[in-house]
């Protein structure tokens, strides 16, 4: 819930401001990552969570890529689920971002503290807890909706 309110936040400043139109994004300032995927992963498109604005490269049983770019960033946000040694899986998310010019690098600069001390924490509860109603939610093969 408050990380659902902070991006609403940030969509509707960036809406304001004029940061996220049409064309600084994905197609229209920078190609999508998703042409370079090899063809299985650009098939495995769909995602445990409502995703939007950011866009699905690829979903596979232990890990998905999510896409964005506006006017200050081209970013891709990965999760897995990794082995923790002990019988167990923990969540591993990287961030990785390329600042749009001048306004980007300090967009970025500005937001750092927030980002790792607040949003990605949230983010990652917020991705586990989808990715494990994911998980549960029954298939085709096992008598359910797919």
């Amino acid at each position: 819930m408050v990380l659902r309110g902070l991006f609403a936040l940030r969509w509707t400043l960036g809406r304001l401001l004029g940061l996220d139109r049409p064309e600084t994004g994905l197609g229209e300032r920078v190609h999508t990552l998703r042409d370079r995927l090899p063809p299985d992963l650009r098939e495995a498109t769909a995602t445990p969570f409502e995703a939007e604005p950011f866009i699905p490269l690829y979903l596979t049983d232990d890990e998905f890529a999510l896409e964005i770019a506006n006017q200050t960033v081209h970013g891709v946000l990965h999760v897995g689920w990794v082995t923790d040694g002990r019988g167990g899986h923990r969540g591993q998310m990287a961030v990785l971002v390329k600042p749009n010019g001048v306004l980007g690098t300090a967009y970025l600069a500005a937001i750092a503290p927030f980002r790792h001390a607040i949003v990605y924490p949230l983010m990652m509860r917020e991705i586990g807890r989808a990715w494990r109603e994911h998980a549960r939610a029954p298939t085709q093969s096992d008598g359910g909706p797919q």
